[in-house]
């Protein structure tokens, strides 16, 4: 699929708003796509229709915002600002528009990742997932160990 294609089914389940922070869109609007790379957006329509098979929760900006950091983080965002004032070297997928923590409906963080292990197979890209946190954080950083998944 064409970066145009997959953003165009991606539509179809989720609103632009879901994937970057607040300050992002409230800058560039329907452009923050830009920032997303292809291969991490590619990896989240397979999750959606073809893995998890459920909708997904990232930023929840329709429910008042308690969540929306969760996508693309800008350097304003303050997590990013905090780690940056520390002099703390800061190479989130998160900020690279590589990464994504999102909520699947219907079952656990645990269960999601078992599913997407279970389905490895299926997924476009090497990812990475993250462990024992309750919600699935997934980013396309691959560690060219010829491993689908990887955990950190």
């Amino acid at each position: 699929m064409t970066r145009q294609q997959i953003i165009s089914e991606l539509k179809k389940y989720f609103d632009i708003r879901e994937l970057v922070c607040p300050h992002t869109y409230n800058r560039f609007g329907q452009n923050s796509w830009q920032f997303l790379e292809t291969e991490i957006l590619h990896v989240l329509l397979v999750l959606r229709i073809d893995i998890l098979k459920t909708p997904l929760t990232i930023n929840d900006y329709h429910k008042g915002g308690s969540h929306s950091h969760r996508g693309l983080r800008c350097n304003i965002c303050q997590l990013v600002k905090d780690k940056t004032a520390k002099g703390e070297i800061y190479l989130s997928a998160h900020v690279n528009g590589a990464g994504l923590d999102l909520i699947p409906k219907g079952m656990t963080a645990e269960q999601a990742r078992k599913k997407i292990e279970s389905f490895k197979s299926l997924l476009p890209y090497p990812v990475r997932l993250e462990k024992n946190v309750s919600w699935v954080h997934i980013d396309i950083y691959d560690y060219c160990n010829n491993n689908q998944v990887n955990y950190f």
